[in-house]
């Protein structure tokens, strides 16, 4: 199969699939999602794989490729330290000094402070295990789904997540 006339036929889908994707992850950027989607498929179509494929195959084969992809990579993405010496080259600003000009409101602030005790609590009370169900939470996961995940009952994750909350209590009061 051709990969211009591919790329041209599915481009408008793949387009759909990385827009819904960032919706869900905003910390990845569309255009950044959709170049990998055509990475995976210039990779596949070198291997001659997608030969005898349906659209709706690939397409379905891009999109976990995308899903495994910002699994992979989403601690890379989303950690930034505001104590790090990075400069803006025009303003010659650190990134912090940045980040506190640019949201420099109340909500903002407050936000900020919601983010960093959401860190501390994750960083200095919690077990892995309340982590992972902490981040699969984050992730919009049921409690079902979580226990299939971590291979445990629903019941056990609801009990887990009642000591993350009592945990987290400790910071707030």
């Amino acid at each position: 199969m051709e990969f211009e006339r591919l790329v041209k036929k599915l481009t408008p889908t793949l387009k759909r699939i990385t827009h819904r994707l960032n919706g869900h992850f905003t910390y990845f950027n569309e255009e950044d999602l959709f170049q990998e989607a055509l990475i995976h498929l210039w990779q596949d179509c070198n291997k001659e794989r997608l030969a005898d494929k349906t659209d709706s195959y690939i397409l379905q084969g891009c999109y976990f490729h995308l899903k495994n992809y910002i699994r992979k990579h989403r601690e890379k993405a989303v950690k930034i330290s505001l104590e790090a010496a990075a400069f803006d080259e025009e303003d010659g600003l650190t990134t912090q000094e940045l980040l506190l000009a640019k949201y420099n409101t109340e909500s903002h602030f407050n936000y900020l402070n919601e983010k960093l005790l959401a860190e501390a609590i994750r960083n200095n009370g919690l077990t892995a295990k309340e982590k992972l169900i902490l981040s699969f939470c984050a992730d919009c996961l049921t409690t079902r789904e979580i226990g299939s995940r971590l291979g445990v009952s629903h019941v056990s994750v609801v009990k887990s997540m009642a000591i993350i909350r009592r945990k987290c209590k400790k910071y707030l009061d």
